[in-house]
């Protein structure tokens, strides 16, 4: 089978200031293009590919960032350390997305979205002894590595070395062609071909070494710039190091031709170094080496393949179809394949989870069964239980929409391949109401207007049950008349008549319009007047007023109140006739201090002062008010409090 894996090239060194997390790896190469015009120096094409992962975001110490820097920088270098040239800045030319998936039908699926940059630029050189070397450093490394200590603080260094000239300094060196996205499995075998290719056709040999910091401790996001020699290592973990940077069993190990092998024991980010040495074929004088790192990115992708879908498939559906949903929600591989068997005779294979339909050729029950991976040793199965007895209708009409009256249910439900054995009602405001087959529909009085969700819950006689709900606006009238109201002879009144739409007062004596909500009253007898208000549904309620005729304008006082809790006279208040605004009432004892005071009329003083009851005694009373004329009232009198 088919085992993935996840290649991921590390850290390269990024210029600018940049978080450089993102980047997980990179390598530096050159080509060389010939001598320029005065034939001096050598040109070489500089080229520098960096990779990320395309799905990151966020990291917890690093901060996000969600794209490719440009530009970035690389050093030029002599074996003693002198920088012939400035740095060089190289400019984004190409970027490529790299995407892989698990495909094997017995582990469980995982993805993998790379992104590779290619950066380039031309630098000349004269040939010298010794050569150069081509660095680019920084730090990061990226968060989280299994690996290397304090991995998000140590740096990188990639470098190539272009030959001297006692040896061959119109090399091409060597690179790794191969950008693709792999995935690796924990606990399982792979290889992987990681063999670099040369333009030339030198000769290359391979091994796994140290992967090397960028040669400070400054723990920035800044790019480095150290000279050879180039031998200051990262900080492993033991057992970790670069000959054995991942472990497993067998450990991770590399062929002359470049083909890595292992089986890893851990999940987890692991930082590989592949070295590769160039020899000249036909001298086999040596080169230089040029080096890569990988961050190897190790998945856990064991799983328990289990079969799962609903064991009892319910078509009660209204549609009279035999045609029934099946959903698949097993845990299985990317390419799993899936053997239905439905009970009617038919069967068919599968390799998706989505949602399908299958007609059987009548009503029934089926069993229906689901093999995931047949034949293979990686196998589950399950067997279930379809009920096939399609066209139950539910529904329901109303009659009636008003606060207090006999709202009517009928129910319009019915069923092509069985029978209704009961019926239960929701109303939305009290306990459901089951109602068996054979009766009709129901009735419900709702006490008031409001929205109610009003549901109808069928079950059949094959165990089919659906429920239909739907909300049901019942409309309430609130009809208000007005307080009882006194009032003086000869002064009119504007009856405070709301609540609905429409309006109709009796009997009409002395309204100026008995049809509108708010009519003007005149009169001098006792009377009354009882409002209907109606909506433009229909609904109605009823209110009334009466209303009292005293001579006045006058304000009327009692001499005397018990406040002793018998119901009757507990309370000093006076009743108003003809008095439209009241400035103040207030109460003295016969010392002259305030012991109460309210422009409420209606509440009245209850014979208590500072929460205590207040003594027998002879009480001093002040009010003020204006009648309806606009003439101001001022009245004084005593009254006796008597227990």
């Amino acid at each position: 089978m088919k085992i993935a894996v996840l290649l991921i090239l590390c850290c390269c060194l990024f210029p600018i200031c940049a978080a450089g997390y993102h980047i997980i790896g990179g390598e530096i190469y050159y080509k060389t293009l010939g001598l320029n015009r005065d034939n001096t120096r050598y040109r070489y094409l500089i080229t520098l590919k960096l990779y990320r992962d395309a799905d990151f975001t966020c990291g917890d110490r690093q901060g996000c960032i969600d794209r490719f820097e440009n530009p970035v920088t690389a050093n030029i270098y002599t074996v003693s350390g002198a920088r012939p040239i400035s740095t060089v800045y190289l400019t984004m030319r190409d970027t490529k997305p790299m995407r892989d998936t698990l495909k094997n039908p017995c582990l469980a699926p995982k993805s993998q979205h790379l992104e590779v940059a290619f950066y380039s630029d031309t630098i000349e050189l004269p040939a010298i002894n010794g050569g150069y070397f081509i660095a680019s450093q920084r730090c990061c490394r990226g968060e989280k590595i299994t690996n290397i200590y304090d991995s998000e603080h140590e740096g990188s260094t990639y470098y190539t070395i272009i030959p001297g000239s006692e040896s061959k300094p119109y090399n091409n060196s060597a690179y790794f062609d191969k950008d693709t996205s792999i995935i690796i499995c924990n606990a399982l075998p792979f290889t992987l071909d990681y063999a670099a290719y040369d333009e030339d056709g030198d000769s290359l040999t391979y091994s796994l070494c140290n992967a090397l910091t960028d040669g400070t401790n400054n723990q920035s996001d800044n790019s480095s710039v150290t000279p050879p020699p180039y031998n200051q290592t990262v900080r492993y973990i033991p057992p970790y190091a670069g000959a054995n940077p991942v472990g497993g069993n067998p450990r991770m190990s590399i062929s002359n031709k470049g083909l890595i092998s292992c089986t890893p024991d851990k999940p987890g980010k692991y930082v590989i170094t592949v070295c590769v040495n160039e020899y000249d074929r036909a001298t086999g004088a040596f080169l230089g080496t040029h080096s890569k790192d990988i961050l190897l990115t190790i998945f856990d992708c064991q799983t328990k393949i289990t079969a799962k879908f609903p064991p009892v498939i319910m078509n009660c559906a209204e549609s009279p179809a035999f045609d029934i949903p099946i959903s698949n929600s097993s845990i299985a591989g990317f390419t799993s394949a899936y053997l239905w068997t439905f009970g009617d005779g038919t069967d068919t294979v599968t390799n998706s989870q989505t949602l399908f339909y299958h007609q059987y050729p009548d009503t029934g029950v089926y069993k229906i069964k689901l093999v995931v991976n047949p034949g293979l040793a990686c196998t589950d199965s399950l067997e279930g239980v379809v009920h096939n007895y399609p066209g139950l209708k539910v529904g329901f009409t109303t009659e009636g929409l008003c606060k207090g009256e006999q709202i009517r249910f009928n129910d319009t439900s019915s069923y092509l391949y069985g029978h209704i054995v009961s019926k239960q009602w929701d109303f939305g405001n009290s306990d459901p109401v089951s109602i068996f087959r054979g009766e009709g529909g129901v009735s419900h009085v709702y006490n008031a207007g409001n929205t109610y969700p009003v549901s109808l819950t069928i079950k059949t006689d094959n165990i089919c049950e659906r429920t239909v709900t739907k909300d049901l606006k019942i409309y309430e009238v609130k009809p208000f008349a007005g307080n009882d109201t006194i009032l003086a002879k000869g002064q009119q009144l504007v009856l405070p008549g709301s609540g609905g739409d429409f309006y109709s007062w009796t009997p009409t004596e002395g309204l100026s319009n008995p049809s509108v909500a708010q009519p003007l009253v005149t009169g001098n007898k006792d009377i009354t007047y009882y409002l209907k208000v109606s909506d433009r549904q229909g609904c109605f309620g009823y209110d009334s007023i009466n209303i009292k005729y005293y001579t006045g304008p006058e304000i009327y006082v009692p001499t005397a109140f018990s406040p002793n809790g018998d119901g009757q006279n507990d309370r000093f208040r006076f009743i108003p006739v003809g008095i439209t605004t009241y400035k103040f009432f207030r109460i003295f004892n016969r010392w002259g201090v305030e012991i109460y005071s309210s422009p409420d009329y209606k509440t009245g003083w209850d014979g208590t002062y500072k929460g205590d009851p207040a003594p027998v005694d002879t009480y001093i009373w002040i009010l003020q008010g204006v009648d309806f004329n606009g003439k101001e009232i001022m009245k004084r009198g005593t009254v006796t409090l008597i227990r």
